[in-house]
């Protein structure tokens, strides 16, 4: 293939310690006239989505050395959700977002590059590297991290609930289930085997056209993986000899195409934060009720968990997202760009041609499956969509429900508001069997401004977890959810209770509704008595004369300036 000039040159040229630099950083003087790819990834010793990650990324390098070019590797490590469950570590989770699209965005722009490589497994570097990628606009390519093995009986790391749960009530848990889960629960590198935010964006970015097709939730353990790896550093030069950048791939049709996918799947609730931030990026204006509306149209396809059985593997081995594409192609956009250099339909036509449908249906017979175990035709799904945007008086702007995820009991409830203005304060309740079936725990100042916007991931399995409260309870939130979160869980209410939303005025008893349906959430009652609209209204605002907003606690670095800056959740919670 004919070498283009690189980007490079005239800085080069300007200044000739900049080719001392990098000779100097074991480069010779041959390379450094090559056009120069970026790679990056989140590698480091962090969590399992990442421990793997230098394994891509050497095979990414020897593909871009097979072109002509030169691979230089960057690192910006992440962060895990796990890990931070349940203390202030969580607050910073949806912050480091930003922070990693920011360190990606300066190794970037300090030097120019002809192209970049991403690479990330899980809930917040994916997106973080996807506007990254936006934000540069330079010819870009993404490969997901893949898929960890699913742990015993095809069951997952989600697990932890029960037994966390368990091990907080005396004499509920043998010291030898918690150590059995504890080595079996993780039993590889890669993604949770759940349809969790990881595993969604990594979906996401293929459904973009940014990732090679069939690349999202490839088992990280397999041959696969790596092959994926090697053919996006071959696959980056044709980039940049074409001209093609991140922004001719996610355009607003490409957004649309991953949302009807996004409805398909039953992707995390987390995805209607990053994929509208990751628009912005490109001064892309995503409408939730336009998402919502795809949700009226598109099945729900995907048998995986939390909204279904089996572990993400078991849906890669049946298809995975080129399957869901192939089913859905009358309602998407085929003809926009992909990394591939051809269009979404010339993809699916060659993955035809390649076997690639056909190839891996052994490695779920092995597991007794067919594809129709895992992926639904859509004239036999019983659901459409997974995602509902419920408005209303304590929700004005907006706010996000998986009902996929959810007891059809709890698509409409009425019930008592307990409030708590922290998650830790309503899990403790909940531990101490103070929540009642048929409340409606309300916890507030968990929004973006409010404390960084946490996952109340650790609150919603206590409830689906006991006995008593599941299918009963409803949680209500300005704060965000687990994309492995189960049950009758509202979150992204905007505007949030830390610049004055209406769920700060919310009290003790008073009654609340919501109806999944008709995509309504309200206050309905004030102190357990039944109001009309107006006069809800009325007290509402009296309250927030009266009393106004809880202080925030004084916070410094990065989580001061996230939470002054933060955009609402519905907004994508990034900076303006």
């Amino acid at each position: 293939m004919g070498q283009k000039i690189q980007k490079s040159t005239p800085e080069r040229e300007l200044w000739a310690q900049y080719d001392a630099l990098q000779l100097g950083s074991g480069w010779d003087e041959k390379d450094i006239t090559k056009p120069q790819i970026l790679i990056e990834d989140v590698y480091g010793d962090s969590h399992p989505g990442s421990v793997h990650l230098n394994q891509l990324t050497e095979q990414a390098k020897y593909g871009v050395f097979e072109c002509g070019a030169y691979p230089a590797h960057f690192h910006a490590t992440d962060i895990c959700d796990g890990c931070a469950q349940g203390h202030d570590g969580m607050n910073y989770i949806l912050a480091s977002r930003e922070a990693i699209c920011d360190m990606v965005e300066i190794h970037g722009s300090a030097t120019p590059w002809d192209g970049l490589i991403l690479t990330s497994s899980c809930d917040k570097s994916v997106p973080a590297h996807l506007k990254a990628a936006a934000r540069l606009d330079i010819p870009t390519i993404f490969i997901p991290g893949g898929s960890m093995r699913p742990s015993p009986y095809m069951a997952t790391s989600m697990k932890a609930g029960d037994i966390s749960l368990r091990q907080k009530r005396e004499g509920q848990i043998s010291e030898q289930e918690v150590r059995d889960y504890k080595i079996t629960g993780c039993p590889s590198y890669g993604a949770c085997a759940f349809l969790g935010t990881a595993s969604t964006m990594q979906c996401m970015a293929e459904a973009l056209g940014l990732a090679l097709p069939g690349s999202a939730l490839v088992p990280a353990t397999m041959r696969d993986i790596l092959q994926y790896s090697r053919d996006a550093g071959r696959r980056i030069m044709d980039l940049v000899n074409r001209g093609i950048k991140a922004s001719m791939i996610m355009t607003k049709e490409a957004f649309y195409n991953a949302f009807v996918i996004h409805s398909a799947i039953g992707g995390s609730t987390n995805a209607m934060i990053h994929m509208p931030s990751i628009a912005r990026e490109l001064g892309i204006i995503l409408d939730p009720e336009e998402i919502d509306e795809i949700n009226h149209k598109i099945p729900h396809m995907v048998n995986v968990t939390p909204s279904g059985e089996f572990p993400t593997e078991a849906f890669w081995f049946a298809g995975a997202i080129p399957m869901v594409q192939l089913y859905l192609k009358d309602y998407l956009n085929l003809d926009v760009m992909t990394v591939t250099g051809k269009s979404l339909g010339e993809n699916l036509e060659d993955l035809q041609r390649e076997n690639f449908f056909a190839r891996n249906l052994g490695y779920l017979a092995n597991y007794g499956l067919t594809r129709e175990d895992l992926i639904i035709p859509p004239d036999k799904a019983d659901e459409m969509g997974s995602i509902a945007v419920l408005k209303g008086n304590i929700a004005p702007e907006g706010s996000v429900v998986k009902y996929s995820a959810c007891d059809k009991k709890l698509y409409k409830h009425r019930g008592p508001a307990r409030v708590f203005d922290s998650e830790e304060e309503a899990h403790r309740a909940v531990v101490k069997g103070e929540i009642n079936p048929g409340d409606m725990i309300v916890i507030r100042y968990e929004g973006p401004r409010g404390s960084g916007m946490p996952e109340m991931f650790m609150t919603t399995e206590a409830i689906v977890c006991d006995p008593r409260l599941n299918g009963t309870v409803s949680l209500i939130t300005d704060g965000r959810f687990s994309g492995a979160t189960r049950g009758a869980a509202i979150g992204h209410i905007s505007p949030e209770a830390a610049v004055g939303g209406p769920l700060a005025y919310i009290r003790e008893g008073d009654i609340i509704e919501y109806d999944i349906q008709a995509r309504q959430i309200n206050c309905v009652g004030i102190k357990g008595s039944l109001k009309e609209p107006v006069e809800i209204e009325k007290i509402l605002k009296e309250r927030a004369n009266r009393e106004g907003i809880a202080p925030r606690p004084v916070r410094k670095g990065l989580l001061k300036r996230y939470t002054s800056l933060a955009l609402s959740a519905m907004e994508g919670a990034g900076y303006e």
